[in-house]
């Protein structure tokens, strides 16, 4: 399953969730850069994501019963 939102400055944020792996995407368009992170719950599938204007990220996590909220950090 994969989810995916753009921050307002222009990363692109997927998922990529299940058992394994579980981590959150980050692709920049400018530098054509991959980075990766666990994603902020541990486990679950992550269906629905949505950025925030300050580039926070919430993701609804199934299977756990939780919100993750992952504030990116812009260096990887």
């Amino acid at each position: 399953m994969k989810a995916v939102a753009f921050t307002p400055d222009g990363l692109a944020w997927y998922s990529e969730s299940g058992v394994k792996p579980n981590i959150l995407v980050r692709f920049d368009p400018q530098t054509k850069n991959f980075a990766t992170k666990s994603i902020p719950s541990g486990g679950g599938v992550v269906r629905n994501m949505a950025a925030t204007k300050d580039g926070r990220i919430y993701l609804a996590c199934s299977g756990v019963n939780k919100v993750a909220i992952d504030m990116p950090e812009r260096a990887h």
